[in-house]
């Protein structure tokens, strides 16, 4: 997916975001802004939206010296999405269809997304999940169902923390014994890395690895050759997230696409309005049938 103009405001906007969360110095907000305005004046909008923000991202950890300037907010919506996780079970047992709701929660959780909303509060969080089933979904449920059960090895690409939590929900209808959850290998925004999926209690249940690539997003060529492998070789691919969906949506590969449009860039791509959650496959997938390995999801 390319770059639209308007995602160049949403950049800068991001830019300041981060200054601010980095250092209080008025005059270090300024330099960012500025050295940012200069530098997406000058980038190749052919690329993906995360192809971008990434080096803008780079640039603003070398001017600030702080490493993981999200770290305090990927903290905090790690402790409530882990607060809300009794609720979260509650709901996913108790509904008619409990693989349905845990795929509409693991969306849901996808509201927690400092890149679109970096105002973000909890009260939106804990709105998400009480209007889960009365937000708009499109969905391939039953293919993506059959998928599911029939793959004996699923990929996972997490987005954001926070949301982590809520993809636990559906790694454990899934099957965690056939999961490999994929997390970033460096920190960028509010993306999940390896900290947040161990905050998550994910590697208690499944396998975790990191990507090699501190994009948010998953651009194959910025990722490590483990990482490709696993990709190339995973019967099926789950990727949460805008993001995941700017870097992959033209891949030729079996991936199922979960996330809650939050930008009108991706609304005008997916030709959905903002707010619906999207469960998609891929349209160049060519879905690999094989035995059914867990046929009770």
């Amino acid at each position: 997916m390319k770059t639209s103009l308007d995602c160049l405001p949403c950049f800068v906007r991001q830019a300041l975001e981060t200054a601010r969360y980095a250092t209080g110095d008025p005059a270090v907000h300024e330099h960012i802004v500025r050295t940012i305005l200069r530098r997406v004046a000058e980038m190749d909008l052919v690329q993906s939206p995360p192809f971008i923000a990434q080096k803008i991202h780079r640039r603003l950890r070398e001017i600030t010296g702080v490493e993981d300037p999200y770290r305090p907010v990927k903290d905090r919506f790690n402790r409530l999405a882990l607060d809300l996780w009794p609720e979260l079970v509650t709901r996913v047992e108790n509904a008619p269809d409990p693989f349905q709701m845990a795929v509409r929660l693991a969306i849901a959780g996808n509201v927690i997304d400092s890149g679109v909303n970096g105002g973000l509060t909890e009260t939106e969080v804990r709105r998400a999940v009480d209007q889960v089933i009365s937000e708009p979904f499109v969905g391939e449920i039953n293919e993506f169902r059959r998928a599911a059960a029939e793959a004996a090895d699923i990929l996972y690409l997490a987005d954001n923390a926070g949301e982590i939590v809520f993809d636990r929900l559906l790694i454990n209808r899934l099957g965690p014994a056939r999961i490999t959850l994929a997390v970033r290998g460096g920190a960028v925004l509010n993306d999940a890395t390896m900290s947040d999926a161990r905050a998550a209690g994910l590697h208690e249940i499944c396998e975790v690895v990191d990507n090699g690539s501190d994009a948010p997003g998953t651009i194959l060529s910025d990722c490590s050759r483990e990482f490709r492998r696993r990709f190339q070789e995973a019967e099926l691919v789950i990727a949460k997230g805008q993001g995941n969906y700017e870097t992959l949506s033209d891949e030729s590969a079996n991936v199922f696409f979960l996330f809650k449009v939050k930008c009108p860039v991706v609304a005008s791509h997916v030709g959905l309005r903002t707010g619906t959650q999207i469960l998609m496959k891929a349209p160049s997938a060519n879905m690999v049938r094989g035995g059914d390995h867990h046929a009770g999801i």
